[in-house]
């Protein structure tokens, strides 16, 4: 590991930056001198504006990874370098505004009874049931869920921050069976290693598997649960600044985006997954 990296490594650290974000920006920081094959700390502010724009035009990839990018090559220069911002500045694209696809209740439907392994409908349907992201959901723990309040603690989601959610009495249900047959020690969704969270790849993956095999073509990943449930309870009845503290948002505009989505409301719920109607009881 080059003392460069090290220093990157160690301010993305003391700033607390999330796993995720800290290897996001490393990327892109590799990526850059693998390009040019040069040190960073050797390019100017054009070379990395020109190596953005490669990035989108000749790899295709979209504004918003490109995006991703830029903020992860800002703070090496600007933090671990130190260069000031007029020596280095780097404009960011305008991204296209895009509303999330959202699934049906009887796409939701189809998604949990296709799934029969227990683990497997157990982590689809709590990532909706509490409007979960991917790293939140893989990240639960048996104390996490408390049958007593009927909540759901998030540790450390999204900006370091900790939530409560109502818990599904519904869901409760399927996650007591699943525990009593499997008996994880402490991750709710284990991975491999047993002692270790399953991977939002691992999440990821199981998502794609129940969506192919409910036939179900609408574009976009695990996340669309979580879109589903915050536009679902807004279609319920649910106030805006309510679903902004359900879904963690630090901004009630990330919230906002939902009524552009969802179509109309009916009556107010703890959780979108009372609102579905199962053909038959579904077995835990």
């Amino acid at each position: 590991m080059t003392p460069l990296r090290q220093r990157m490594i160690h301010d993305l650290t003391i700033r607390g930056l999330a796993e995720n974000t800290q290897k996001s920006y490393l990327q892109a920081v590799t990526g850059l001198a693998r390009h040019y094959q040069r040190s960073p700390d050797q390019l100017s502010a054009q070379d990395v504006q020109s190596y953005l724009v490669w990035l989108h035009q000749e790899r295709g990839l979209s504004w918003k990874t490109c995006n991703t990018t830029r903020h992860g090559l800002r703070f090496f220069y600007r933090i671990t370098l130190g260069w000031p911002e007029p020596h280095f500045y780097l404009p960011g694209a305008k991204e296209p505004s895009k509303l999330p696809e959202v699934l049906s209740h009887e796409e939701l439907v189809r998604l949990f009874t296709v799934t029969t392994n227990r683990k497997q409908r157990a982590l689809l349907m709590t990532t909706y049931a509490a409007g979960l992201r991917a790293s939140e959901v893989t990240h639960l723990k048996i104390t996490d869920i408390d049958g007593q309040r009927m909540c759901i603690r998030v540790e450390q989601g999204k900006g370091a921050k900790d939530r409560y959610l109502p818990l599904s009495p519904r869901l409760l249900v399927q996650l007591r069976e699943y525990w009593r047959r499997c008996r994880t020690p402490l991750w709710l969704f284990p991975g491999h290693p047993s002692d270790r969270p399953m991977s939002r790849h691992g999440a990821s993956h199981i998502y794609h598997t129940a969506k192919a095999k409910a036939g179900i073509t609408k574009s976009g990943g695990i996340h669309t649960l979580r879109h589903c449930f915050a536009t679902d309870l807004l279609e319920a009845g649910t106030e805006l600044p309510v679903l902004q503290r359900l879904m963690g948002h630090s901004s009630i505009r990330s919230t906002m985006r939902y009524l552009h989505i969802a179509q109309g409301k009916t009556t107010a719920t703890t959780s979108p997954l009372e609102l579905l109607e199962f053909p038959t009881p579904i077995r835990p």
